[in-house]
């Protein structure tokens, strides 16, 4: 009999690569800035249950990428999707691949549209603030400051949309966690446990590979 699953685990497994300090992710802008600090400093490979996770959002985001192309749809042009992206910042860069934003024009206006897979939709009240992060500095350098936050549901896809408008403010606030980030790393000075210290945040934990240490290093401060 064949493992499917075991097909499915080396078809989605990446060649494991270390981050280095001095380059950083887009996607971490929301993220804990204690978790990020560890996944620099106490590297390790994704779990495969989490890489499968992963796959899902990148196999919703083609169908929605279709979706946009297709001549059924031609109310919304698709512009740019899976583009790269990097900023110098001081004696840092800010970079990667963008994966899961498209770039379109509804009724002459241009949005970037960050697409997020969800478990169950229903339960969807509002837009992270981690996605909105994420989100704001893109506007925030890729110039297009109208943007649109859309969960799609794994299993039903139905949608719920989110517009978000630029702020130039939050977006100064990003860059200065990514310049804090920078500096607690090259001065080898451990974070707050900022997501365990917020009711928003706290679900961050449930799923961090770092949260046995985080609890461990807490607990001897």
């Amino acid at each position: 009999m064949i493992d499917f699953d075991e097909l499915i685990d080396e078809h989605i497994k990446r060649e494991y690569k270390p981050k280095g300090i001095g380059r950083y992710y887009p996607s971490e802008a929301g993220s804990c800035l204690r978790k990020v600090w560890y996944s620099y400093k106490y590297p390790t490979e994704i779990a495969p249950e989490l890489r499968k996770i992963f796959e899902m959002g990148n196999i919703i985001h083609d169908f929605i990428v279709q979706v946009l192309k297709s001549e059924k749809t031609p109310q919304v042009e698709l512009l740019k999707s899976e583009f790269p992206f990097k900023e110098q910042i001081e004696d840092f860069t800010i970079s990667g691949r963008i994966d899961n934003l498209i770039k379109v024009k509804i009724s002459g206006k241009i949005y970037l549209v960050e697409i997020k897979s969800s478990a169950g939709i229903r339960f969807v009240k509002e837009a992270s603030p981690h996605n909105v992060q994420q989100l704001q500095l893109y506007m925030h350098f890729i110039g297009v400051h109208n943007g649109l936050l859309v969960y799609i549901d794994k299993s039903t896809l139905k949608t719920k949309v989110f517009e978000i408008n630029y702020d130039k403010e939050k977006a100064q606030k990003i860059l200065e966690r990514f310049k804090l980030l920078h500096k607690l790393l090259t001065t080898n000075t451990l974070p707050e446990p900022e997501a365990r210290k917020h009711e928003k945040t706290k679900w961050m934990c449930r799923y961090c590979e770092y949260k046995d240490r985080c609890h461990k290093d807490t607990s001897r401060i």
